[in-house]
């Protein structure tokens, strides 16, 4: 397919003598139509020309030869220059490569590149919150989204399952292990037992005493902790294991802190090596002040025991040499931004350059209820399965009002259900706070999941009712040209470049935008054409475009996690 921002910034080359990429990288897609499909902004050329934008932009469209097969016109607006594509050839590009390709969007961009996604991490033996969500679902958008462009992609789920609080566990079932049938609600009743256990501990020093040896024995791998430690993983694995089944979400590996435990005396003894380890209080730290990070970072403790920032480094290390990968992305909460400036800052004494600049945190903010904050003290933390099946339960009541007679009525529940979860999640950025709203998500008129997927089923009955698709041999381009079809065409067009602009800003909502849009885009077109016509060959046209709408948001919502239902 053409690329058209390619084809421009040749052409702007050639008059100011500027790297073809570096120029295609500057060019933009205006939100209003009347100012052309592409925009080139002269602003970034002002200071090394001496010019002012709309002068540099005059002379250069002066100078510039345009290819009218390709450009219909070049208009001069303030700094910018505006590019209008050919919409014939537009729409034939576009076109011929959704009828050539079984996987619209698909590149081998990332060819040889390996990138690691480190998401979701729970806590094993504590209860799966909403909390975990947008690690969650975040990771796995930008697992899925990196894979489809061409990446070899390594999806990791770093679990919480070492440190003291496993030695206050295997206290707590030391002291009332019989109290508690461990095979049914596991994961509430380890809960339990470490609420208990850590009551007790905040009033009797001895028993605190007993559980910090509990996890120096857990380290030593003394068997009958070890077995228990072993017993609580499987049990909060199994229960893990179902809530992602049902999010659609995968992992590579599952190697949690406690893998890289026997890993941190090799990060101590290089650190003691390149003279970077002080003594503080009997622990040991790396002092980055001189990065401009005023908090130290902490590698052991003074009882001799590993922190989790030392196995990090330690899973750094290992993932290096695993996976030679590119970049390291970490899914991870914004309250951790210190922690990852920290262990970033440590890597540049572990690991070769090519790695330690690879790491990347992609922090996001915290999700609440319209009640306000959750807190676990206060009991009003949403559990992810009760979310899971309260968002269901939900969409089973809507479709009992808006369609009682529907086939597969449950499927297509939990499809709505969680389509609604992944993608309210989803559709705000990264950075900024969260409201999760069971009635804004469920809302079928919104910028929703569940509208999303009626626009998809609204492809699918037009299709049914035309009763065929049309070969691309049978469409005329021209029947196309109208501003609701092209629109469209636009929008489909660019699909790739939204993926890529996702991986690019680590940032999923780019996709949920667009599919929004599209949608919206469809709906308009449905709105002001008739597909079912007397004229066959703008039928075919228009059942065509369609199909090509369906068959983009079904992608794009596959990649955000979603399932589209075939009716609703």
């Amino acid at each position: 397919m053409l690329n058209f921002k390619e084809k421009i910034a040749k052409i702007i080359g050639k008059v100011i003598n500027i790297d073809t990429k570096e120029l295609e990288g500057y060019i933009e897609t205006p939100k209003d139509t009347k100012n052309g499909d592409y925009a080139f902004p002269c602003f970034r050329l002002a200071k090394e020309l001496k010019k002012s934008p709309g002068q540099i932009a005059g002379e250069i469209r002066e100078k510039m030869e345009i290819d009218t097969k390709i450009i219909e016109k070049v208009e001069v607006l303030g700094g910018y220059l505006n590019f209008f594509i050919n919409k014939k050839v537009l729409v034939r590009e576009v076109l011929d490569e959704i009828a050539n390709t079984e996987e619209y969007g698909k590149a081998k961009i990332g060819e040889q590149k390996n990138i690691i996604v480190e998401y979701s991490s729970p806590n094993i033996a504590k209860p799966f919150h909403i909390g975990h969500l947008r690690t969650t679902l975040i990771g796995n958008a930008l697992y899925q989204t990196y894979k489809y462009l061409g990446y070899n992609t390594i999806g990791i789920n770093h679990l919480g399952d070492y440190g003291t609080q496993f030695g206050k566990i295997i206290e707590s079932y030391k002291m009332w292990g019989s109290e508690y049938n461990l095979e049914e609600d596991s994961i509430n009743k380890l809960m339990d037992m470490y609420v208990r256990i850590n009551n007790l501990c905040k009033e009797n020093e001895e028993i605190l005493e007993k559980c910090r040896e509990n996890f120096r024995l857990l380290e030593a791998g003394d068997k009958y902790c070890t077995d228990l430690w072993n017993k609580f993983k499987e049990l909060s694995m199994a229960e893990f294991s179902k809530i992602y089944d049902a999010l659609n979400v995968k992992f590579d590996s599952y190697h949690g802190e406690a893998f890289y435990a026997d890993k941190t005396e090799e990060v101590i003894k290089i650190l003691e090596e390149k003279a970077k380890l002080t003594e503080s209080e009997g622990a040991k730290i790396v002092d980055l002040e001189y990065a401009g990070i005023n908090t130290p970072c902490m590698i052991q403790k003074s009882n001799g025991s590993s922190i989790y920032a030392t196995r990090d480094l330690a899973a750094i290390m290992y993932r290096a040499r695993t996976y030679d990968f590119d970049k390291c992305l970490y899914i991870v909460a914004y309250e951790q931004n210190l922690h990852f400036k920290q262990i970033f800052e440590v890597a540049k004494y572990l690991v070769e350059e090519k790695y330690y600049k690879g790491l990347e945190h992609v922090s996001y903010g915290m999700v609440s209820l319209p009640t306000g904050k959750m807190s676990t003290r206060l009991g009003n933390v949403v559990k992810i399965e009760e979310l899971i099946n309260g968002t269901i339960e939900k969409a089973q009541e809507i479709i009992a009002k808006k369609n009682p007679d529907l086939e597969n009525r449950e499927e297509v529940a939990k499809k709505i259900g969680i389509g609604a979860i992944i993608f309210n999640t989803l559709s705000t950025a990264n950075i900024k706070d969260q409201i999760f709203d069971w009635n804004v998500a469920l809302n079928f008129q919104g910028e929703t999941g569940p509208y999303i997927q009626y626009t998809y089923v609204r492809t699918k009955s037009v299709l049914e009712k035309a009763g065929y698709l049309p070969k691309i041999e049978e469409i005329n381009e021209e029947k196309l040209l109208d501003e609701y079809a092209t629109n469209i065409i636009k929008l489909i067009y660019n699909f790739q470049d939204i993926l890529v602009q996702v991986t690019q800003k680590n940032e999923p909502s780019i996709l949920s935008r667009y599919l929004i849009d599209l949608a919206k885009a469809f709906s308009v077109f449905y709105n002001e054409n008739k597909i079912i016509t007397e004229d066959k060959e703008l039928q075919n046209a228009r059942v065509y475009l369609t199909n090509m709408v369906g068959k983009v948001l079904k992608t794009g919502a596959n990649l955000l996690g979603m399932e589209m239902p075939e009716k609703m």
